[in-house]
């Protein structure tokens, strides 16, 4: 190991370390079981970057030399950038985690995609599902794991960070179970469209539990298409504090692909495919950035034990205030075109959250700012958006 790379995690390590001490972590902690438990303190806030980290912290800031190093060195940074810039609700714990050294195999079948000639531009593809037989090709995905390698990775992050983090070695597999998507590239999101029209029963013709991979997300964990897993109601009754189930886990699916379905079809043809994946999951969380609106009775009435709710720029706000209520979270995703305009309006940001919070009085709710592809090379806009966002959020619960 480089003794320079040494020195710098150490240090990034130390101040980690410093902020996850703060007694306001732990005030964080406990308004995040209270609102998981639909008791909430306040609405909470989250900022997401996502696609506008590369404005905020360039990769030539990076200074480990080691790839492995490296990785870590950007995880901690990133850490320490949010809990400095934004004034929301994340918390800053010691935990870092060692990833598994693994390979999945693939689905048998694989979209080829042609990539755009533009920094982050769009790609197009060609799907390789072109007739009913076409599906005898597919196969059941595996996921192996080297736990020599993994070993080794973790004693490094051990020694490394002895005294400073708490280094465990864990993974979160996938974001959703993404059916729509896979099925999507497979078949062309046109073709799919097309095919539940005139040929539904093509549409209708799918293990890492088993391995024990599997980790928690009750703690300080992302959840669904935002927001944090605390909450005392999971892992579920007969856990055994060593394997991981999957209904000792928050479960989440999405379907943004299908926005142009009515709900009957979206019912028939995306939910009912989603639901024996939710039904093994302790707590559910559903939608993206799909206006669910008008299936928001549709969602409750069919996912078990679905708690967090997405409700993106596109939906109704108010609709969907008076059909969640108290009884789910309202998983706000408030539009990330204010942070890429031209000029940076503050007075439109905070009229658009406080008319939100307006409407959602009574609501459970939290705002998610995410989907953010760039500031326009201005990181201060999220410091400012968030400063606001909180300031109204302090207002609302004070009323």
């Amino acid at each position: 190991m480089c003794r320079n790379d040494h020195a710098i995690l150490r240090d990034l390590a130390e101040r980690v370390a410093e902020i996850a001490a703060l007694p306001e972590q732990d005030e964080k902690r406990q308004m995040w079981y209270a609102h998981n438990a639909l008791r909430p303190t306040k609405p909470m806030v989250l900022v997401f970057p996502e696609g506008g980290w590369v404005e905020l912290l360039d990769d030539n800031e990076l200074r480990c030399e080691d790839p492995l190093l490296r990785g870590w060195e950007y995880q901690l940074r990133q850490r320490l950038y949010i809990a400095e810039h934004f004034n929301d609700d994340q918390v800053t714990d010691r935990r870092l985690l060692v990833n598994y050294v693994s390979t999945t195999t693939g689905l048998g079948l694989q979209a080829q995609r042609i990539q755009p000639t533009t920094d982050r531009g769009a790609y197009v593809w060609e799907a390789p599902v072109k007739e009913l037989q076409d599906l005898d090709k597919l196969q059941v995905p595996r996921t192996e794991v080297d736990y020599e390698a993994t070993e080794r990775n973790r004693q490094r992050a051990a020694e490394l960070f002895d005294g400073l983090l708490d280094v465990s070695v864990g993974q979160s597999w996938w974001w959703s179970p993404t059916l729509t998507w896979i099925w999507a590239e497979l078949r062309g999101l046109e073709q799919m469209m097309w095919d539940m029209v005139d040929d539904p029963a093509f549409t209708h013709a799918g293990s890492l539990e088993a391995q024990g991979l599997l980790m928690l997300n009750n703690g300080n964990d992302y959840v669904g298409s935002g927001g944090l897993g605390f909450t005392d109601e999971l892992p579920a009754d007969g856990f055994d504090g060593k394997h991981v189930r999957l209904r000792d886990m928050w479960g989440f699916a999405e379907a943004q692909e299908t926005v142009g379905l009515s709900p009957r079809m979206w019912n028939e043809f995306v939910l009912e495919y989603n639901l024996p994946f939710m039904e093994r999951f302790g707590l559910n969380c559903f939608g993206c950035c799909e206006p669910l609106t008008d299936r928001l009775d549709i969602l409750k009435e069919r996912v078990p034990r679905l708690r967090r709710i997405s409700i993106s720029p596109w939906a109704d706000r108010e609709k969907a205030a008076e059909s969640l209520g108290q009884d789910y979270i309202y998983s706000w995703k408030p539009n990330p075109a204010q942070l890429a305009a031209l000029r940076f309006d503050e007075d439109k940001v905070r009229s658009y959250i406080r008319e939100t919070l307006e409407i959602t009085r009574g609501c459970v709710v939290e705002i998610v700012l995410k989907d953010t592809h760039t500031c326009n090379n201005e990181p201060e806009r999220f410091d400012r958006w968030a400063q606001i966002a909180q300031e109204e959020s302090q207002r609302i619960a004070e009323l």
